[in-house]
């Protein structure tokens, strides 16, 4: 289980513009790292939205924002586009940073237990570190609780 203080396990994945990132590309700037269930569903339009809504803010705090699913790098166009997102979104098809960041979970709905993710998000700081986690994450309040902690 990862914890606030050490240094955040590094990942290479492809975004929504064909790219590959690392975590090492952000170094000198802070990095909020979020992951997320599923493309164009309620909650996770809304959290992106917040992000959106709120980047000039971000920016001036010299903060880096990248969303991860297992979406598609497709479908990750297509929600960019959709609503503008103006941040970096991450595709981990195989379910490898999931679980190197501890978000790939066994839920449950209606008594079906399946694997999903679990809507986490992980400020890393300048150097790499992980400076503050947030799971299970309630989308209504986040954004000031990220401002708060940065």
């Amino acid at each position: 289980m990862l914890k606030e203080g050490i240094k955040a396990p590094e990942f290479s994945l492809i975004a929504d513009d064909g790219k590959t990132y690392s975590l090492k590309d952000f170094k000198g700037k802070t990095v909020i790292l979020y992951f997320y269930p599923k493309d164009n569903t309620s909650g996770c339009t809304a959290e992106a939205c917040d992000f959106r809504d709120n980047i000039q803010i971000f920016n001036k705090k010299n903060v880096v924002i990248i969303g991860v699913s297992k979406d598609s790098i497709k479908s990750h166009k297509n929600f960019k586009e959709k609503y503008s997102l103006p941040f970096t979104l991450l595709s981990d098809e195989n379910a490898e940073i999931l679980e190197k960041y501890g978000v790939w979970k066994e839920k449950s709905m209606y008594g079906r237990k399946y694997m999903g993710i679990e809507r986490s998000t992980f400020i890393i700081d300048e150097n790499g570190k992980i400076k503050k986690i947030f799971r299970n994450v309630k989308v209504k309040g986040h954004i000031e609780e990220l401002l708060n902690s940065i």
